[in-house]
C-alpha cells in the first residue's frame, strides 16, 4: 500500500509518498481502507519536531489521527458485524492516518451518518468536536452578537453556522476576499476583511451603538487586540487557538486584569482540558454531539481536500493560511 512517511523532522518536503507493509489489525482493533485522512495544525507542529499535545513519534513514522473509510479487516474479540461499515475514527496519540488503509481501535469507532461523505465525516470527528467543547463555554441565543475569527476555517465555519441557527447575529473575520465571501455564503451578517486596517470602523457602523458579547479566538494577535474593542461591557473572549500570536503573546488575554475587571470582560483558554473537564474527560461526548449535528443537518463542514500523494502541499497550505475548511486527504 501507499503512505505517507516522515523519516526526518523539518520542512513540508520530508514527507514522502512511499510504498509500505499494509497493517494488521490486533485484538479489539479493525482495519479501515481509508477513503479520506485529516490534516491537523499539530501535525505541522510535529513534523517540524515540536513537541505539543502529543509527543514526537519514533521516525519513521506515518502521520495522521483521523480518518474515515470502510472496515476491510476486523481483529479478534472485534464483533464481525463491523466488517463492511463506513466508519469514522480519531486515533488519539496514535499516528498512522496518512495511509490507504490504517488499523483503529474499536472503541473509537463512530458510524457515518449517510448524509456525509468520508472527508465531511473527517472534518467532524475531529474539527466538530472541538467546536462542540468551545460552544459549551457561550450561552446562546438572539441577543448574542458574536465575533468569529478564522472565520473560513475549519472550526470557524461550523461556529458561524451554529451561532446562525441558534439565533444570534455574526460577525465573521477572514483574510482576503475569497475568504470573505465563503464567510457570508455561510451565513454570517457581517463579514469582513482584517486585513483592511479600517475594518473595526466597519465594523462598528454596521453595529451602531450595541456592542459584541462573544469573540471566538482562534489567532490573537493585531486582529484580535482591535476585536477586543468591539466587545461591549460583560462580553466573554473565548480563545481556543494561537494562530496569529507572537513569540511573546503565548495564551494571554489581551487585556490586563485591570482592563478586564474596569470593562466587565472575562477573557479564558477553552482549548483542551478546560473543554474536557465539562464532559468527564471523555472526548466521545464530544464526537458524539458533533456527529449528531452533522447528521441532523444542522451542521455541515467545510473541506479542502488535497491527494495523499500531495501531503506536503497540505502541510505548506496550512502553514500559509491558504486553506478554507477542514484539510483532508484523500489516497
Amino acid at each position: 500500500m501507499h503512505a505517507i512517511r516522515l523519516h526526518a523532522f523539518g520542512p513540508a518536503e520530508n514527507l514522502s509518498y512511499d510504498t509500505v507493509s499494509a497493517p494488521e489489525p490486533g485484538p479489539g482493533q479493525v482495519r479501515i481502507a481509508v477513503a479520506a485522512a485529516g490534516v491537523h495544525v499539530v501535525d505541522t507542529a510535529l513534523r517540524r519536531g515540536m513537541p505539543g499535545p502529543y509527543p514526537l513519534p519514533e521516525l519513521p513514522t506515518v502521520p495522521g489521527r483521523e480518518v474515515a473509510g470502510v472496515v476491510d479487516l476486523v481483529g479478534a474479540d472485534v464483533d464481525p458485524s463491523w466488517a463492511g461499515k463506513r466508519v469514522v475514527a480519531h486515533f488519539g496519540a496514535a499516528p498512522g492516518g496518512y495511509a490507504e488503509l490504517a488499523v483503529a481501535d474499536v472503541a473509537r469507532l463512530h458510524e457515518i451518518p449517510e448524509n456525509l461523505d468520508p472527508a465531511e465525516a473527517v472534518a467532524m470527528i475531529g474539527t466538530g468536536r472541538t467546536t462542540m467543547g468551545i460552544l459549551q463555554f457561550a450561552e446562546i441565543g438572539p441577543e448574542s452578537v458574536a465575533v468569529v475569527t478564522a472565520a473560513a476555517g475549519g472550526i470557524g465555519t461550523l461556529l458561524v453556522q451554529y451561532l446562525k441557527a441558534n439565533g444570534a447575529t455574526v460577525i465573521g473575520l477572514a483574510g482576503g476576499p475569497r475568504k470573505v465571501a465563503r464567510v457570508a455564503e455561510n451565513g454570517a451578517d457581517i463579514a469582513v476583511d482584517y486585513l483592511l486596517p479600517d475594518w473595526p470602523d466597519r465594523v462598528r457602523a454596521r453595529l451602531g451603538d450595541g456592542g459584541a458579547t462573544l469573540l471566538f479566538d482562534a489567532v490573537g494577535g493585531e486582529t484580535v487586540r482591535a476585536a477586543v474593542d468591539l466587545l461591549a461591557k460583560g462580553g466573554s473572549h473565548l480563545i481556543y487557538g494561537f494562530a496569529g500570536r507572537g513569540p511573546n503573546d503565548g495564551a494571554a488575554p489581551t487585556l490586563t486584569d485591570d482592563e478586564l475587571a474596569e470593562r466587565g470582560i472575562t477573557s479564558q483558554v477553552v482549548l483542551g482540558p478546560p473543554m474536557l473537564r465539562l464532559v468527564g474527560g471523555d472526548v466521545r461526548v464530544l464526537e458524539d454531539r458533533a456527529m449528531a449535528e452533522a447528521a441532523a443537518g444542522r451542521l455541515r463542514p467545510a473541506v479542502h481536500r488535497f491527494d495523499l500523494a500531495d501531503a506536503a502541499d497540505a502541510h505548506r497550505a496550512i502553514e500559509t493560511r491558504a486553506t478554507m475548511g477542514k484539510v483532508v486527504l484523500i489516497p
